[in-house]
């Protein structure tokens, strides 16, 4: 008997979760004024709209519940590429004046949209868009791989002083290994990393990648870092999801480093080594320019899926076992300021889910980080099943829907699709960004 009733329990208990899981139409209901709402006791939601009947699985004093607070912190932010001049400068032949005129183009619109931070692309490629001690003069500004602008000017002042008069944050975007980008052929200069470090520069599917392994290749990422913290008042410094490279089907050329690794008494294999290369690189980074500069934030957006099969359900690329990159890690020890996963996936279908796999990744922020969520604005114009504006908006609201369990923002990723008011996007954001808000605070730093 006593059994029976443990089986039935169980089952209620499983029964209840499965319908927690799925949801009720609250959660899926997508109110045209105050997005998604909450299944939660009015006494615990003041200054909000009630609709009745979307908390089907609740007890009745439970209600659908949308608050109507503005919301006074939320991180709203674009990337801006550089690399292969996606999104500035629009051309690497215009002059000067030209780029800084559609920078200033840009954060004009930034503001007027009441978003709050730029992630500006510095070092796409082992290149400088800033008067770099260390690195030659980006191609995609001047043309010329280590030539200067004529006239001289310094990019990353000049958006870090226009942004900062209009209340937007500038987020120095850096890739650690990259050398040169595929099907690219310009000269490389002579102080260029893969120039300095030749034993550890691979060609890879048409890219040079530097190799993660070599202990100099690290200290040098580290010493550009430095640098740049120390001289220019970004607000953050911002890492995006290449590590190892993504595969072309052929093993990355790493094996002269391995061997020297195992040699010196190394015992990890070669997928875990490789995930140590990353790991000891990102604590350097926070531990050192931490100390530099405490109230610098770091960030980093990875692959939106840690893990093929993880959370249950999805599957997709493993940034885990492809890239190397242990990114739950970073965001279980503290060692990012915030995390902005590429959730580059529409809500709907289950195998790569917005909202399951947010939801996973404010789970795993142990330790309070922050949760911005990247979004694929560039869907609403490229692909097989192009987005709909709707659906950033929508995906925004998912977002929101969890802002009390630290998902407190979301990135564009690209610029372009938002100046170019693809499918009527600028209106969407306006409406989602009708008041200005302020960055999240980070009471640990």
């Amino acid at each position: 008997m006593k059994l029976h009733a443990i089986a039935i329990f169980f089952c209620y208990l499983l029964s209840f979760l499965c319908c927690q899981v799925k949801g009720d139409s609250c959660d899926t209901y997508n109110h045209p004024q105050y997005g998604f709402g909450q299944c939660i006791h009015q006494n615990d939601c003041p200054n909000s709209l009630y609709l009745t009947g979307f908390c089907e699985s609740q007890p009745s004093n439970i209600q659908c519940c949308f608050s109507l607070e503005p919301i006074k912190e939320e991180f709203r932010a674009i990337w801006i590429a550089t690399v292969n001049n996606i999104d500035w400068p629009s051309s690497k032949t215009i002059t000067p004046y030209q780029q800084q005129t559609e920078l200033i183009h840009i954060l004009n619109t930034v503001q007027r949209l009441n978003m709050n931070a730029v992630i500006f692309q510095i070092r796409p490629a082992g290149d400088a868009f800033y008067a770099s001690t260390l690195e030659p003069w980006s191609f995609y500004l001047t043309g010329t791989h280590g030539v200067a602008p004529s006239p001289l000017w310094d990019p990353l002042t000049f958006i870090i002083s226009e942004a900062h008069k209009r209340n937007i944050e500038v987020h120095a975007w850096l890739n650690p290994y990259r050398a040169r980008m595929t099907g690219a052929t310009y000269e490389l200069a002579s102080n260029h990393m893969a120039k300095r470090f030749p034993k550890y520069a691979y060609p890879y599917d048409n890219h040079i990648w530097m190799d993660p392994g070599s202990v100099e290749v690290q200290q040098f990422t580290l010493n550009v870092t430095d640098d740049i913290v120390r001289r220019y008042n970004v607000d953050a410094i911002h890492i995006d999801d290449y590590f190892y490279p993504y595969s072309d089907g052929t093993e990355f050329p790493d094996e002269a480093t391995y061997v020297a690794y195992q040699q010196q008494g190394g015992l990890l294999n070669k997928s875990y080594w490789r995930r140590s290369n990353v790991n000891t690189l990102i604590e350097a980074m926070y531990t050192r320019m931490h100390i530099i500069r405490p109230k610098v934030k770091f960030g980093v957006s990875p692959f939106g899926i840690w893990r093929s099969g993880v959370p249950a359900g999805i599957s997709g690329l493993s940034s885990y076992d492809s890239l190397y990159c242990d990114s739950r890690m970073w965001l279980e020890q503290g060692l990012v300021d915030y995390m902005a996963p590429q959730l580059y996936w529409p809500i709907d279908p289950p195998a790569q889910s917005y909202p399951v796999l947010l939801n996973w990744w404010i789970n795993q922020s142990t330790k309070g980080r922050h949760v911005y969520a990247g979004n694929a604005a560039y869907k609403m114009a490229q692909g097989a099943v192009q987005y709909e504006a709707r659906e950033i908006a929508r995906q925004v609201n998912v977002t929101r829907s969890m802002r009390d369990r630290l998902a407190l923002g979301n990135i564009y990723f690209s610029t372009k699709d938002i100046m170019n008011n693809i499918k009527g996007i600028q209106t969407v954001l306006a409406e989602l960004y009708k008041q200005k808000a302020m960055i999240p605070k980070m009471n640990w730093l």
